[in-house]
């Protein structure tokens, strides 16, 4: 049995979308916690876009309302206190 010669098979991936586009959100709220959770790893860290299927606008917009709740004290700055 040759390896080489069968196509390399790969998970098939969803498709990311913004969820804020599709759901007409306009106002990302920073004293939404729970919300903002969803946007930061185990470590505290913000998300990228390749990860979440956030658009740039609304990505810049999430990171500043994070940054927001983190000196608010509403969200931690690190990942001790998440989850």
């Amino acid at each position: 049995m040759s390896l080489q010669n069968e196509p390399i098979k790969r998970a098939e991936v969803k498709p990311k979308y913004c969820r804020f586009k599709k759901n007409g959100i306009k106002y990302i709220d920073y004293k939404d916690p729970d919300f903002l959770l969803k946007f930061i790893n185990e470590q505290g860290k913000i998300l990228p876009r390749r990860l979440t299927g956030t658009s740039w606008k609304f990505q810049t917009r999430v990171a500043q309302a994070v940054k927001r709740a983190r000196h608010m004290a509403i969200l931690p700055f690190t990942g001790d206190g998440l989850k």
